[in-house]
């Protein structure tokens, strides 16, 4: 080994998604003493999927505060502590349950700013695991973040990676609107190396996490792992495959988006929400609207089937965006 390879060695450590987020929260709440963590179990239990495990014993109830089980109650606690000057991180146990809380989140702390000229604002962070894959049926396990990217008042952001994850909280509670982060379910036990001094990240930017010339594939959140391994695949078939991950739903990076396809010439969009109505057609809507010129065929979706997501293993995986769909739809474009 070099002293090359054990700088590298020493810079960096192997870390899981979930532990990732617990170091953002932990980081977060010794920063700012404003900060603190709400939601259903988050407290002696350690959260829904152990996210905030350890922090009760460290911080104490004040700063993390286990909630009723309602989510109308403690979505419009949060936004009411962010009026008076906290930085409360809201953690909803599941994006369904997220819809109980629909109306403080959208009707409250997204236009309160708007409402009051510009007098209050509502720095408030929900942190709402999504998406399906776990057998956890219907209730659970949908794909819900475009109807949030329609509300004009909030951000909304998608970690995949490791230094997503680790650092988008930080930039978030700096925000003066409220954010809404969502962690895909199936991500939480994926495990890579994460630079040890990783910290706060961008939240405006999409990120080309793999070039390409043939096509771009376009996505976010729970599906960029698989968009990547569709891309691999079509190395083998001698297809150049650019993969976008958007990280930012709203606002959305429009302008990396159309870099890439005015280079690639193709797009495939991939999105775990249902096709009607996805946040997929609204990407496929800016690429006709700002590269048209530019395309030499159709945008084309990869999305999930139009059900409620499935309880037995087998159905729900065949009904969610898979590498060998993504790699279907590419050759589709392609003529191949």
């Amino acid at each position: 080994m070099t002293d090359a390879d054990i700088t590298v060695a020493a810079a960096s450590r192997t870390i899981t998604y979930r532990d990732a987020l617990r170091e953002a929260l932990r980081d977060a709440l010794l920063r700012d003493e404003r900060v603190f963590l709400m939601g259903e179990d988050v407290g002696c239990y350690g959260g829904c999927y152990a996210v905030s495990k350890g922090l009760y014993d460290e911080f104490g109830p004040d700063r993390i505060r286990d909630t009723p089980l309602s989510e109308s109650t403690f979505g419009g606690a949060g936004s009411g502590a962010a009026l008076n000057g906290m930085r409360p991180i809201v953690e909803i146990m599941t994006v369904n349950f997220s819809l109980l809380a629909l109306d403080q989140i959208v009707n409250n702390a997204a236009t309160l700013r708007h409402m009051s000229g510009g007098q209050v604002s509502v720095p408030v962070v929900f942190r709402i695991p999504t998406g399906a894959g776990r057998q956890l049926a219907a209730q659970h396990s949908h794909s819900l973040e475009g109807w949030y990217a329609h509300v004009p008042g909030l951000r909304v952001v998608a970690p995949a990676t490791l230094e997503d994850a680790r650092g988008m909280l930080w930039t978030a509670l700096q925000a003066p609107d409220p954010v809404v982060m969502f962690e895909h379910v199936m991500l939480y036990n994926m495990e890579g190396t994460l630079d040890a001094a990783a910290g706060p990240v961008d939240i405006d930017r999409a990120v080309v996490r793999r070039p390409g010339t043939d096509v771009t594939l376009i996505t976010y959140g729970g599906s960029l792992f698989k968009t990547l391994a569709a891309a691999q695949a079509l190395a083998a078939d001698n297809v150049s495959a650019e993969v976008v991950d958007l990280r930012s739903l709203r606002p959305l990076d429009a302008e990396t988006v159309l870099a890439s396809v005015a280079r690639t010439r193709r797009a495939v969009i991939v999105d775990e929400g249902w096709r009607t109505g996805s946040f997929a057609a609204e990407v496929s809507a800016r690429i006709m609207e700002g590269a048209f010129w530019s395309l030499d065929a159709p945008v084309a979706r990869v999305c999930t089937a139009e059900v409620p997501i499935p309880y037995p293993r087998h159905l729900e995986q065949a009904a969610l965006p898979q590498p060998a769909a993504i790699v279907a739809a590419v050759k589709a474009l392609m003529g191949a």
